[in-house]
């Protein structure tokens, strides 16, 4: 057996894989340095406590599946960026079965602040690029936003419908685009 595990990294790699292959249970201290090859020792040099691993698994998921993609013509185009934010969403779906309901419900019902946080970070770094996006699509009609209607606001709108569809597994983006283009252009 390992004593020395090569990264933190590693661990969120192999965590990964652990809830890919068998679910949200299967992340916990003991599996997951079973599956590393090292001590539960090693494992808590890098995470405090499950709680903690079980956080940064999530952080770590999120960001595998929305990770910034290559082509940044997605940023510059709210319906492009729609449409690759649903094919992620799609991506997450297929990747990490059951990972949004469960977390999300998980985070938000228990009292697991750090999750939580994570969550809400994750969250708010959509929201932002969402509306970075809104402010820079030069195709969006000059009046579309005002003082009561912000370009905010409808990243909060279109935020909202994205997780709706996230419960519902529902990664058609078409009436999303269809209510941007009726609203915006």
């Amino acid at each position: 057996m390992n004593t020395v595990v090569t990264s933190k990294e590693e661990i969120l790699k192999t965590s990964r894989e652990l809830m890919q292959q068998q679910g949200w249970s299967a992340v916990n201290i003991r599996s997951v340095a079973a599956a590393c090859g090292v001590s539960v020792g090693s494992i808590y040099n890098y995470f405090a406590s499950k709680t903690e691993l079980v956080g940064a698994v999530v952080e770590s998921v999120w960001c595998e599946i929305f990770h910034r993609p290559e082509d940044e013509a997605v940023f510059q185009d709210i319906r492009t960026c729609i449409a690759w934010m649903y094919e992620r969403m799609e991506y997450g779906c297929k990747q990490y079965p059951g990972f949004f309901a469960m977390h999300s419900l998980g985070f938000m019902q228990e009292d697991k602040p750090d999750g939580r946080r994570r969550m809400q970070q994750t969250w708010q770094h959509i929201l932002d690029g969402l509306c970075a996006v809104l402010k820079r699509d030069i195709n969006i009609r000059p009046d579309a936003f005002d003082e009561q209607f912000t370009a905010e606001k409808f990243a909060n709108i279109l935020f909202s419908l994205m997780l709706s569809a996230l419960q519902r597994q529902e990664y058609d983006p078409s009436v999303v685009l269809e209510i941007v283009r009726r609203t915006l252009y």
